[in-house]
């Protein structure tokens, strides 16, 4: 067994029913020292009000978009979970035992109410809630937000064709408090709370468009501003929340510092000062300010996974934080060169056979990466359908007209659109050469894709693998036209050092692989793939996320590789209340230092 630990787990069977929905200044120097604290328990002790408590961010990960509307190449999870704290979503999930629940005491909303048929959707605000200028927080609040993905979907990055704000025919004011929504069909309650109303943010509507602008116009202003990183900071705009933080600085390096929002109306109000948010360029780095005590919430890389008893020792815990995800390589499909060879099946599934991912996960990861399967969690799966097997790569790509000359790259041989042929758009001669783009700062991603690269070559395909910051490698592999310049910048893209996709609650792939989703990075698009993903939309029967998730893994849109724990945490023992949601969510409002000495409660 590795270090993986919390991780949600149950049989596909119980999958809808595991969505619990409740009917339906830098704290630098010295570390801790062991001798400070030695009880390794996450909750309990004496509460110390006050204090700041620095949290690593992952290695070259920089937040650098704070409009609560993500736009395509920004929406980086550690974007949204900033944000929340800023500005609160109507539903948060959170992990309950081994299950995803949205009945959680930070939700703005009441649970919501489902009638006619499914087909219409009530929900109430909790009462209480204010904005920090003492405003009180409305359904027209939520309106607005509503209002601006409505006429501006294709700039949000959250858009996939048909659903929100598609699927909602009409939006329904019924007081201050709540508010209704007209759907266009019946769906499944669990999967449009989980996958559609968790999406719902509102907005101060009063602040950011006072004058009851167009909401194009109020759309791109607000978008304007969101590109100005160096003034999140100052900009009157930020200012105005309603979640328990507020911004004190957004530096241009990455570094985000938060404050008490004292106007906070919720449960969970801030013990600490400040919760600081700090950049590293490598995993490394980040290891060696950890050792020195230069932050309170880290993490280890995997190679260093033997010295956790050293970090026990000087008075931390060591917890790895599992993910509620998949990680993958992205494919272009659009791609002018490499889009014809991307889009042969054989040619997917013998690059996937090439791929060693248990020997990865064990000898690469130490064993805190799992091999990925297929679009859904490993758990809901019940087999690899492509395990490691050169030899039956070697053949079905000799099947189909590739042939190595002197043991260097396959050429194909064999042009054409028979079943014996190289494939459409592939000319005679053509080298099977690829290239990666690659997130840069973990020693782990760039011994993997090196293995990946050896096991192509040992096979005749060229690999070219170079690296690039997480924020560049995220902006550049997005959706695109194959006449885009854009779309000629890459072939395969990884971004999955601590994971490639974070699922909703509900792992269905709306976002991810249906035709023109928001996630579907590659361009992928396949009649039956999408058919299949509508079925967990309308039907809350489980086979049908099985069904799915069993036909998009042998399809091999996307290249499985293993999937890490997000991160393997280092924590500050005399720091407390620290939840790691599968989700990645953050709950800083909910840290707290405890006193010397103080034992668990």
């Amino acid at each position: 067994m590795g270090l993986r630990s919390t991780r949600i787990r149950g049989p596909l069977a119980g999958l809808v029913a595991a969505l619990v929905l409740g009917g339906t200044g830098l704290a630098t120097g010295c570390g801790p020292r062991a001798d400070r604290i030695t009880d390794v328990g996450a909750t309990g002790g004496t509460r110390v009000e006050g204090g700041t408590a620095t949290m690593a961010l992952p290695p070259a990960a920089t937040p650098n978009w704070i409009f609560p509307i993500g736009a395509p190449g920004y929406l980086a999870t550690y974007n949204s979970s900033i944000q929340s704290l800023l500005y609160l979503p109507l539903y948060q999930p959170e992990q309950k035992g081994d299950e995803l629940s949205l009945d959680s005491p930070r939700n703005l909303a009441e649970q919501p109410r489902y009638s006619d048929g499914n087909k219409t959707v009530t929900v109430t605000l909790k009462q209480g809630y204010r904005w920090s200028d003492g405003k009180p927080v409305t359904t027209r609040d939520v309106e607005f937000w509503f209002d601006l993905i409505k006429h501006n979907k294709a700039e949000w990055g959250g858009y996939s064709p048909k659903l929100l704000p598609d699927n909602v025919k009409r939006f329904q004011t019924l007081d201050d408090r709540t508010f209704r929504l007209r759907l266009d069909r019946a769906y499944n309650p669990a999967w449009f709370t989980a996958n559609q109303l968790l999406y719902f943010t509102p907005l101060p509507r009063h602040a950011w468009n006072p004058d009851d602008e167009d909401p194009k116009k109020v759309f791109a202003r607000l978008t304007q501003h969101a590109k100005k990183l160096s003034a999140f900071a100052t900009d009157p705009l930020w200012k105005t929340v309603n979640g328990p933080w507020k911004i004190r600085q957004w530096a241009t390096s990455g570094q985000v510092a938060l404050e008490p929002n004292t106007r906070y109306s919720g449960p969970d109000k801030p013990h600490l000062d400040r919760v600081v948010f700090k950049p590293f360029t490598t995993a490394d780095s980040e290891f060696n300010v950890l050792r020195s005590g230069g932050v309170d919430y880290g993490y280890i890389p995997p190679s260093v996974m033997a010295q956790s008893k050293k970090f026990q020792e000087m008075g931390y815990r060591v917890d790895p934080w599992e993910g509620w995800a998949i990680t993958y390589l992205v494919l272009n499909f659009n791609h002018p060169t490499a889009g014809p060879l991307l889009r042969q099946t054989y040619l997917r599934q013998a690059l996937q056979l090439l791929i060693d991912q248990r020997a990865i996960s064990k000898v690469i990861w130490h064993g805190s990466a799992d091999p990925t399967r297929g679009p859904v969690p490993a758990s809901l799966l019940a087999k690899d359908p492509y395990p490691y097997d050169p030899a039956a790569a070697k053949r079905l790509l000799a099947a189909h007209g590739w042939k190595a000359r002197d043991g260097g790259t396959l050429r194909c041989v064999r042009p054409g659109t028979g079943g014996d042929a190289c494939g459409k758009g592939i000319e005679e001669g053509q080298p099977l050469k690829l290239s990666l783009l690659s997130q840069s700062g973990s020693t782990e991603s760039s011994n993997q894709m090196q293995e990946i690269k050896s096991s192509y070559d040992k096979a005749g395909i060229t690999l070219d693998v170079r690296q690039q910051p997480l924020n560049t490698v995220l902006g550049t592999t997005v959706p695109c036209e194959r006449t885009e310049p854009l779309c000629k910048a890459w072939q395969l893209g990884f971004f999955g050092t601590a994971g490639s996709w974070y699922f909703p609650p509900d792992p269905s792939g709306e976002q991810l692989f249906a035709t023109g989703a928001p996630s579907n990075m590659g361009n992928w698009s396949d009649p039956r793939t999408d058919e299949l993903i509508k079925d967990t939309e309308y039907s809350g029967d489980p086979a049908a996320m099985r069904r799915y998730g069993e036909y998009v893994a042998r399809k091999v849109p996307v290249l499985w590789t293993p999937n890490p724990a997000y991160q393997v945490s280092v924590i500050r023992n005399d720091l407390r209340g620290v939840d790691q949601n599968p989700t990645l969510s953050l709950a800083p409002q909910d840290w707290y230092f405890v006193k010397k000495g103080a034992g668990r409660k």
